[in-house]
C-alpha cells in the first residue's frame, strides 16, 4: 500500500505535465507555418540576409511582435472555447504585446486561454436567461467588455510579469552558455522526450526564448536543443546493425520516418525496450549541443517537426556547417553508445517492440500511429483486425453537429447495441468541437480531411450518407473483434473506409460531443414537431426550393430567422444533407446557431420525389436545435428510416397524425 501511495502522485504529476505540454504545443504547432514565413523573410531581407532589402525587411519586426503572438493567443483561446474564445483571446493578447518590448509568446499562451475560459464561464452565468432577440447584443457586448478588461490586465500586470520571467530565464541560459554547461541540459531533455514531457519545456520556454534571441542575434541555439534528429537516428542505426527480430527489421523504416519525417516519437519504443539506451540519446544530445556552442551555430526559427529538412530550412546563413556537424556528431556518438549497449547486453531486445510501443502509448496517453504502423501486422484487404484496445468512444461529426451526425449516431448505436455492446458510446459533434479523445471518428467523405488534424489518434471512417452506409457493418465488426478478444500489439484496421492505425484503449468522451438519446427514450420537449410543420404534398420541384419550403415552416413557427434559411443553403453547398432511404435533413451551419430561437423540426413529403444532387428524395426534414432538444425526434426519425416497412408506411400515410405517430408521438 505504501508503494501505491507514493507512486500515484508521481504518475499524476507526469500526466499533468504531459497534458500541459500538449496544450502548449497545441497553441504553437498550428502556427509553425507562420514562424517559418517569418524566418524566411528574416533570412532573405535583413541586412545580414541572403537578399538584403530594407523595404521588405520592415515586415520582420511587426510579424514577430504582433502577428505571431496574436496567432498564438487566438489559437489558445479557440482551443478552450471555439471561435468566440479565439477572438477574445486575441484581443486580450494585444494588451501584453503593447505592455512589453519583447516578443510576447509566453504572455499570449497565458492570456489567450485564460480570457477564453473566463468568457466560457461568463456565458454560462446567463445561459438560458436571455430573452429571444437579445442574444446577439449580450454576446457581443460581453465579449467586448471582457476582452477589453483583460487587454488592460495584460498590459499592466501580465506583460511586466512575463517580461521579468523571460529576462530571468534568459539570464539562466546565458549563464549556462558562458560556463559551458548548456550541453548538460540533455540530461533532462532526452529522457523528457521519451516520457512526453518535452513539449512543456520546448514550447513553454525554449521556443519563446529562442525567438527572442533570434530577433536580437539572427539565430538561436535553443531551437535545436530538443529538435536535433541526430540522437534518435543514431539509436535506430544501432538497432539496424545490432538489433534482433522485429526491432532490427523495423529500424530502417523508423529511421527514415524519424530523420526525414521529423516524427521523433518513432524511436521511443526502441529506448523503452532497453531503458539504459537513454544514455545513448543523452550522449548524442550533449555532443550536438556542445558542437553548436563551439561553432556558434543556430537556427532562425523553430524546426517543427524535427526533420533534417526542417532543421536546414531554419538554419541561419552562417550556421550550415555547424548545424550539419552537430547532427552528424550527435548521431555518431549516439550510435556508438547504443551499439556498445546492444552488443554487450546479455538479454538482447528481440520481438518485444510491440510491448514497448504499448508502454510508450500508455505514457503518452493516446495512440501512436507511426510506431504501431511499424510494429503491427495489417489486416488483409476487406477485413478488420483485432486491435490493441477496446473501442469505447465513437463520434459522428458534421459541420454543425445538429442533424446529419445525430441521425447517423442513432443508426449506428442501434446496430452496436443489437450486436451486444451497449457500453460503447456513440456521440455526435460539430467538427469545430472535436478533440483527440475518440477511438473512431465518422464523417461525410467531404469532411474527413477537416476532422483528421484534430483527431489524429482515431480511426477515421468516411461515409457518403449517414443513414445506411455499408461502413456501419464494418464498424460493428471492428467493435466485436476489439472488445471481445485479447488484441495483439500494434494491430491495424484495413479495408473499405475503416482504415487506420490501432486504437488506444478507453479514451474519454469529449465534453463538446452529444450522446444522441436512444429512440426508445422519453420524447423531448413538446412542440419540437407539430402538426402545422408537417406537409404531406410538398410543392417544390428542386433541391433548393425544397430547402426553402422546409425552412419556411421553421420560420413560420418563430423557431428561426431568415438568416438561418440562408445558412441552410450554405450548408448544402458545402456537404450534402442527403441521408439515404429517400431522406434529406437540411439544416444550418455551425456558425448559424445564433439564428435559432427555439428547437423545431419540419417534415415535407414529396410523393413523386425530387432530385437531390443525383439522389431521389421523398422526405425533407428541416432541423433547428438549441441545447440538443431536437435530438429525441431525430433519433425517432432515424429509427423509422432504417425500417423499410415504416418508410413504406410514411409513403402511404394520408394524414398528418399517421406521420406524427410514426415519429414517436412527440406531441403527446
Amino acid at each position: 500500500m505504501a508503494t501505491e501511495t507514493v507512486a500515484k502522485p508521481r504518475t499524476s504529476v507526469r500526466v499533468s505535465v504531459q497534458k500541459f505540454g500538449t496544450f502548449l504545443s497545441g497553441m504553437i504547432m498550428p502556427n509553425i507555418g507562420a514562424f517559418i514565413a517569418w524566418g524566411i523573410i528574416t533570412a532573405l531581407f535583413i541586412p545580414a540576409g541572403f537578399l538584403p532589402n530594407a523595404e521588405l525587411a520592415k515586415l520582420v519586426g511587426p510579424m514577430i511582435t504582433f502577428l505571431l503572438p496574436l496567432l498564438i493567443g487566438y489559437t489558445g483561446g479557440r482551443m478552450v472555447y471555439g471561435v468566440r474564445g479565439g477572438v477574445v483571446g486575441a484581443v486580450a493578447t494585444m494588451g501584453v504585446i503593447i505592455g512589453t518590448d519583447i516578443p510576447m509568446f509566453i504572455g499570449a499562451m497565458l492570456l489567450g486561454p485564460l480570457t477564453s475560459w473566463l468568457m466560457m464561464k461568463l456565458d454560462k452565468v446567463w445561459e438560458g436567461r436571455v430573452k429571444p432577440g437579445f442574444e446577439m447584443l449580450i454576446d457581443n457586448f460581453s465579449a467586448g467588455i471582457l476582452s477589453a478588461a483583460m487587454a488592460i490586465v495584460g498590459m499592466l500586470v501580465i506583460g511586466p510579469v512575463v517580461k521579468a520571467f523571460s529576462n530571468g530565464a534568459s539570464a539562466v541560459v546565458e549563464f549556462l552558455v558562458h560556463n559551458g554547461l548548456l550541453p548538460l541540459t540533455s540530461i533532462f531533455i532526452e529522457p523528457a522526450k521519451v516520457l512526453f514531457l518535452n513539449n512543456a519545456v520546448n514550447h513553454g520556454i525554449l521556443t519563446p526564448l529562442g525567438t527572442e534571441q533570434a530577433l536580437a542575434n539572427g539565430k538561436s541555439i535553443l531551437f535545436l536543443l530538443e529538435a536535433n534528429p541526430g540522437p534518435g537516428v543514431g539509436i535506430l542505426l544501432a538497432y539496424m546493425i545490432f538489433g534482433k527480430g522485429l526491432a532490427k527489421a523495423s529500424a530502417p523504416g523508423a529511421a527514415l520516418i524519424q530523420f526525414v519525417g521529423g516524427i521523433h516519437e518513432i524511436y521511443f519504443p526502441y529506448v523503452l525496450m532497453k531503458p539504459i539506451i537513454i544514455l545513448a540519446a543523452i550522449g548524442g544530445g550533449m555532443t550536438g549541443i556542445f558542437t553548436l556552442v563551439v561553432t556558434g551555430a543556430g537556427l532562425r526559427s523553430p524546426a517543427a517537426p524535427g526533420s533534417i529538412i526542417a532543421v536546414f530550412a531554419a538554419t541561419a546563413k552562417d550556421s550550415y556547417f555547424g548545424v550539419a556537424l552537430s547532427v552528424l556528431l550527435a548521431a555518431t556518438v549516439s550510435f556508438l553508445i547504443a551499439s556498445v549497449i546492444l552488443k554487450s547486453s546479455k538479454t538482447p531486445a528481440e520481438d518485444d517492440l510491440g510491448e514497448a510501443t504499448s508502454r510508450m502509448e500508455a505514457m503518452k496517453g493516446k495512440k501512436s500511429s507511426v510506431s504501431s504502423a511499424l510494429t503491427g501486422a495489417g489486416a488483409g484487404a476487406g477485413s478488420v483486425a483485432v486491435l490493441a484496445g477496446p473501442v469505447r468512444n465513437i463520434v459522428f461529426a458534421c459541420d454543425a453537429g445538429m442533424g446529419s451526425s445525430a441521425m447517423g449516431a442513432s443508426v449506428l448505436r442501434n446496430k452496436i447495441k443489437a450486436a451486444g455492446f451497449p457500453d460503447v458510446k456513440v456521440a455526435n459533434s460539430a467538427i469545430a468541437n472535436l478533440s483527440d479523445t475518440y477511438d473512431v471518428v465518422i464523417t461525410h467523405q467531404d469532411l474527413t480531411e477537416r476532422a483528421k488534424p484534430v483527431t489524429s489518434s482515431a480511426v477515421h471512417v468516411s461515409v457518403d450518407n449517414f443513414m445506411n452506409s455499408p461502413r456501419y457493418d464494418e464498424i460493428v465488426e471492428l467493435v466485436r473483434t476489439s472488445n471481445t478478444a485479447t488484441a495483439p500489439q500494434g494491430g491495424a484496421v484495413a479495408g473499405g473506409a475503416v482504415a487506420g492505425a490501432a486504437l488506444a484503449g478507453a479514451a474519454g468522451s469529449a465534453p463538446a460531443a452529444v450522446e444522441t438519446p436512444e429512440p426508445e427514450a422519453e420524447a423531448g420537449p413538446a412542440g419540437i414537431l407539430v402538426a402545422e410543420s408537417v406537409v404531406l404534398n410538398g410543392t417544390a420541384t428542386t433541391r433548393d426550393a425544397a430547402i426553402d419550403e422546409a425552412g419556411r415552416l421553421l420560420l413560420d413557427r418563430g423557431a428561426v430567422d431568415t438568416g438561418y434559411l440562408d445558412a441552410m443553403h450554405e450548408r448544402e453547398e458545402s456537404v450534402s444533407t442527403y441521408m439515404g432511404s429517400f431522406l434529406a435533413i437540411p439544416h444550418g451551419t455551425n456558425a448559424a446557431k445564433d439564428h435559432i430561437m427555439k428547437s423545431a423540426v419540419s417534415v415535407v413529403r414529396y410523393p413523386d420525389g425530387i432530385d437531390w444532387n443525383g439522389k431521389e428524395v421523398k422526405f425533407v426534414v428541416g432541423v433547428a436545435g438549441i441545447n440538443n432538444e431536437h435530438l429525441h425526434i431525430l433519433s425517432s426519425i432515424a429509427k423509422v428510416f432504417t425500417n423499410k416497412a415504416q418508410v413504406a408506411q410514411l409513403e402511404a400515410a394520408t394524414t398528418v397524425e399517421e406521420v406524427l405517430d410514426l415519429f414517436g408521438k412527440v406531441n403527446s
